[in-house]
């Protein structure tokens, strides 16, 4: 049977470090690898413009590599901080991670790899985990819940929208005509989704006053139904009931985080939270 970690261990103390966000040390780690990721992320986008980069190649080259040795070294410790750390490698921000650090060392072997270092944007994901305060996590998650809900009426929504900007697109073609650019039938439901959405691209614009006169009706209505999928996510979250509140807390074990702010066991694996 695997003994579980020491609370006093440095591996423990790594673990609530690097995983977790409710200590001061943890925040810390959390902002300056936020930090981090903004500046490798600024640094790539200096190199790509060629004034910039002609006059300050060298000095944003040291600046990648630097973070690279940074973020190669974070991934080490992320792997040797858990207990089963291909839970980690195989895992959605696992993934992120390598990706953000492998392309500079390619750059040695295929030439013009170190574009891809633009993938570390991808790490910016991780954000959500960084800002995930207390306060907010029980209502990201109510929000989460309702919107599941809600897929099937949502789903319903959006297949009446498709059906009236199919029909109101027929009529504008036989309305205007290909004189007016309503050369088809889909290039006039392009434009019926166009201004039902209010984006108005002015691509296509009818000229007849018939034409103008249905546009103004599609214009309104496109407002109107604004409001709908809102209405329908609200009466959702208004059947919620008030969650007991979660934390960032990290499972040392299967890295599930999400545990309720008294929970001394994970909710996914059973393993002791605060060994």
């Amino acid at each position: 049977m695997e003994k579980p970690i020491k609370k006093s261990s440095w591996k423990h103390k790594l673990h609530e470090i690097i995983y977790e966000a409710d200590t001061q040390e943890g925040k810390l780690f959390d902002v300056i690898l936020l930090i981090a990721i903004i500046a490798s992320i600024v640094l790539v986008m200096l190199e790509s413009v060629v004034s910039i980069d002609i006059k300050y190649h060298d000095l944003l080259n040291l600046g990648e590599w630097i973070i690279t040795v940074l973020f190669s070294i974070e991934y080490i410790l992320r792997i040797i901080s858990i207990k089963k750390p291909f839970k980690y490698i195989f895992s959605f921000f696992g993934i992120i991670d390598l990706l953000s650090t492998i392309p500079k060392y390619l750059s040695f072997i295929l030439v013009g790899s170190h574009s891809l270092v633009a993938l570390r944007a991808l790490r910016l994901l991780r954000v959500f985990r960084i800002l995930k305060l207390a306060r907010y996590i029980g209502a990201s998650n109510k929000l989460m819940l309702a919107l599941k809900a809600s897929r099937a009426k949502i789903a319903v929504f959006l297949f009446f929208v498709v059906i009236v900007c199919v029909i109101l697109g027929t009529v504008m073609y036989m309305v205007e005509g290909a004189e007016n650019g309503f050369t088809n039938i889909p290039k006039s439901i392009y434009w019926a989704i166009v201004t039902l959405t209010t984006v108005g691209f002015g691509d296509i614009a009818p000229q007849t006053p018939l034409g103008q006169l249905i546009a103004s009706v599609i214009m309104i209505l496109g407002y109107s139904i604004i409001a709908i999928p809102t209405g329908i996510v609200s009466s959702e979250m208004t059947k919620r009931d008030h969650e007991e509140g979660t934390n960032t807390q990290s499972c040392p074990n299967c890295l599930k985080e999400k545990h309720k702010d008294k929970a001394t066991f994970c909710y996914n694996c059973g393993s002791i939270l605060n060994p």
